[in-house]
């Protein structure tokens, strides 16, 4: 099958075998690099495994193994020698056939190689990003925006349908003091002295909207500014945050980020779904009055203490619009919600899955993967302040700095659970210090060998020896199909960027070891396929993190 590894059909026999000696016993061969390199290709513990069903010794179970491997059918071609080690490891040295196989099955399979894998394959709802519409992107959702879009192409890849939403908070308290600086700002640019509000919205991006609604409307609002008129106030809101929500939309577009659907918190207020939402918490007794606020008993699902819904005054918290959010998701029918949260959003787990429960679903169903946050460095400093923004650096501040591939390809290196200080002076560099130049750079190098229209006779038959290097490069290549399992299990596009770093380590070895033109004709063939092979993956690999794989550096 094209997703499966080539070293699956040897790991599928050598169980077969393992079986045999053990009296028939269920056997499940791992197969894996051993602990030296220089003791072979492949490594296995299945002797061990199979010890007490067997009622026999590991050392005893693996000296019968290894016998019967170089015999076996699907194996003894393979395999060159078969070495006991320790209380019952065997560790194998693999033929030069096997590795011309393995590289032509990999070409062959082309981008299919580790494609659809999931099992079994689920309709996944993934929520990422959903900043206010209140600014633009910056640093911080630009790695919640690298990770979840990372985390919907692996989801796809594997098979998995995959819908990407953006919840759109524009309700509240944030959203009017938003208006009201699009306001102040607009009447500023007629001359008008309308100051923002102390604690609204300052950045220079703010003046951007309302020049852009000062040449949509001229001045037919100027004298409804002092005092704010509520109606002016609640157009400027609505049209402000169309035009800011247009604009965050072109720079994720740009961060080659898309979504599917935008879903409006405000949609849930007007049409009732959030009254609705407390009614059936306190229908079903999920929900409580005290000291004349609505309480939710989120502490019968795991929360710390009970939360608030709706507050003594009638206004209601941001928990109130989350229940009929995820009461509506759940609703939708799909398999699996992934809300993809920040480092401040710890606490609303517990709070989230209660939701999903109460209202009658499996919380389960719920994963909120927690991003971390990242910071700037640049000459050893941390660097906090916008040009443009006054505030934090902006995702289009990051890609105009280091570009879209080196931003999407350090925002997923690390681990999503872990904090990190992106260095921009590394992000720039064009040299292998740049994890991401170092990657592209195998890829391009390949493309260039394979510019040049090298051929080998179709017939040229398998090489007598192999160099180490062309060994490890293979083996790696064998991996792909694991990694994508891992990377989709996990949810952690980071090991894929880690993946691509040791692939890439193990290509310029190869690259500076062995020559591809002007061998043998049996060389060259198996080169050629391994380099194919090579470009596939890495192609492959970068897009899933949405890294482009340039055939020129």
């Amino acid at each position: 099958m094209p997703d499966a590894s080539p070293i699956t059909p040897l790991a599928h026999a050598l169980a077969r075998e393992a079986s045999q000696v053990a009296g028939g016993a269920d056997a499940v061969a791992a197969l894996g690099p051993p602990a030296n390199p220089e003791f072979g290709d492949l490594a296995t513990n299945v002797a061990m495994t199979l010890a007490k069903a067997a009622r026999r010794s590991p050392r005893d179970i693996a000296d019968d193994l290894a016998a019967r491997i170089i015999q076996a059918e699907g194996l003894g071609e393979y395999v060159e020698s078969a070495q006991v080690a320790g209380p019952g490891f065997i560790n194998l040295r693999l033929s030069p056939r096997w590795f011309a196989h393995a590289a032509r099955a990999i070409v062959e399979a082309g981008d299919a190689y580790g494609r659809g894998q999931a099992d079994p394959a689920e309709r996944v709802l993934i929520e990422f990003v959903s900043a206010n519409p209140t600014g633009p992107p910056h640093v911080g959702h630009a790695r919640q925006a690298a990770y979840g879009d990372g985390v919907a192409r692996i989801l796809e890849y594997a098979g998995h349908h995959v819908t990407r939403e953006f919840y759109v908070n524009d309700w509240g308290r944030q959203m009017e003091l938003f208006g009201a600086s699009v306001a102040a700002r607009y009447g500023q640019l007629l001359g008008r002295d309308t100051p923002v509000p102390e604690d609204g919205y300052q950045g220079d991006y703010v003046r951007d909207i309302a020049q852009r609604m000062r040449d949509e409307l001229g001045d037919s609002y100027a004298d409804r500014l002092d005092p704010p008129d509520p109606e002016v106030l609640a157009l400027f809101a609505a049209r402000g945050k169309e035009l800011m929500l247009a604009t965050m939309t072109q720079e994720l577009e740009r961060f080659r980020v898309r979504f599917d659907d935008f879903f409006s918190e405000t949609t849930l207020h007007e049409g009732g779904a959030v009254a609705r939402g407390l009614e059936a918490l306190v229908a079903s007794g999920d929900a409580y009055e005290k000291d004349g606020a609505l309480w939710f008993r989120t502490t019968d699902y795991g929360d710390e203490k009970d939360r608030v819904l709706r507050r003594s005054d009638g206004s209601t918290t941001y928990l109130a619009a989350d229940v009929a959010y995820h009461l509506h998701k759940a609703g939708r029918g799909d398999d699996r919600l992934l809300d993809v949260l920040g480092a401040d959003h710890h606490g609303y787990i517990a709070r989230l899955r209660a939701v999903i429960a109460a209202g009658g679903f499996d919380p389960d169903m719920l994963e909120v993967p927690i991003v971390q946050l990242v910071s700037l460095t640049e000459g050893g400093e941390a660097k906090r302040m916008s040009k443009r923004a006054g505030t934090l650096v902006t995702l289009g501040e990051l890609i105009d700095d280091i570009g879209v591939d080196a931003a999407r390809f350090f925002l997923v290196q690390r681990s999503h659970e872990t904090a990190f200080d992106l260095d921009l002076d590394v992000a720039r560099a064009e040299g292998n210090e740049n994890p991401v130049y170092y990657v592209q750079y195998a890829h391009a190098r390949i493309a260039g060998i394979l510019a040049q229209d090298p051929t080998a006779p179709g017939d040229a038959g398998t090489p007598a020896h192999l160099d180490p290097s062309e060994r490890a490069l293979l083996l790696a290549l064998c991996q792909w199909p694991e990694v994508v399992r891992e990377a989709e299990h996990r949810r952690s596009p980071h090991r894929v960027a880690a993946y691509l770093m040791d692939l890439a380590r193990d290509f310029h070895g190869f690259y500076h070891r062995c020559r591809v033109v002007g061998e043998a004709p049996e060389v060259v063939a198996f080169r050629l396929d391994l380099l194919r092979a090579t470009r596939s993956v890495i192609a492959t690999g970068l897009g899933l993190i949405g890294v482009e794989a340039p055939d020129r550096m």
